[in-house]
């Protein structure tokens, strides 16, 4: 096949992972509102609050649509873990700090193939963008974690109001760089919302697993962007 004309990324997981962990930003916020907490029994708690976000997920994935929305949901998940944690009468003021922390560029770091990668597309002259499922804060974050000068288009949920899979975001992204469905591609680490959400708009869509979880959707992932040329058609 033709090489893309631009490629698209989804964000978490694909590009980024909290840093230093999800677990241990939440551990520094408790500690910071005077409730000092082990991070083991922190990270006991995490699969609970992962089966929440899960939840709410399948419930009605729109919620990325609306800033008030998404951000409900992340605090819910937080509170939750506070309660767990015995910690009640400031579950929701705490779950708002975490909420706020991974708005920061320093509560995150990049895949170390990210930048590379983006190198080599653009040496060819691909256009790099972003399609993700996030809060307004996406585009400053990705600044700050020193993206900008390769990224030629953010398109976060929050801000058109689509949410993958919905084909409406795909298509204006594409429309947003200039180029048709057919000429782009789509890399992200989820079935539903990535590959399925690109595909059906036409684009080309690679599917990554930097985690090694397995799944049964008939897809094989990459499981670095290192081979992501080969994937899309070298």
């Amino acid at each position: 096949m033709t090489f893309p004309r631009a490629v698209f990324f989804d964000v978490g997981n694909t590009l980024l992972y909290a840093h230093p962990s999800v677990s241990e930003v939440c551990r520094q916020v408790l500690v910071e509102a005077g409730h000092v907490r082990d991070l083991a029994a922190i990270e006991s708690y995490m699969p609970l609050v992962d089966a929440y976000y899960e939840e709410r997920y399948a419930e009605d994935d729109a919620f990325w649509t609306d800033e008030q929305r998404t951000s409900s949901v992340w605090v819910g998940m937080y509170s939750l873990l506070c309660r767990e944690l015995g910690i009640e009468a400031e579950a929701v003021d705490i779950a708002r700090r975490v909420y706020d922390e991974f708005g920061r560029s320093d509560r995150w770091a990049l895949y170390d193939d990210v930048r590379p990668a983006f190198e080599r597309l653009r040496l060819r002259g691909v256009a790099v963008g972003i399609i993700s499922n996030w809060d307004s804060r996406l585009a400053s974050l990705l600044d700050g974690l020193g993206l900008a000068d390769v990224l030629a288009d953010v398109v976060s949920s929050a801000d058109v109001g689509f949410h993958k899979p919905d084909p409406r975001i795909f298509r204006l992204a594409c429309e947003r760089i200039g180029v048709d469905p057919a000429e782009a591609a789509h890399v992200g680490d989820h079935h539903y919302a990535d590959y399925l959400g690109a595909s059906a708009l036409g684009m080309k869509a690679v599917l990554i697993d930097r985690h090694g979880v397995a799944a049964d959707h008939g897809v094989q992932p990459i499981d670095t962007l290192d081979t992501l040329e080969d994937a899309l058609g070298t």
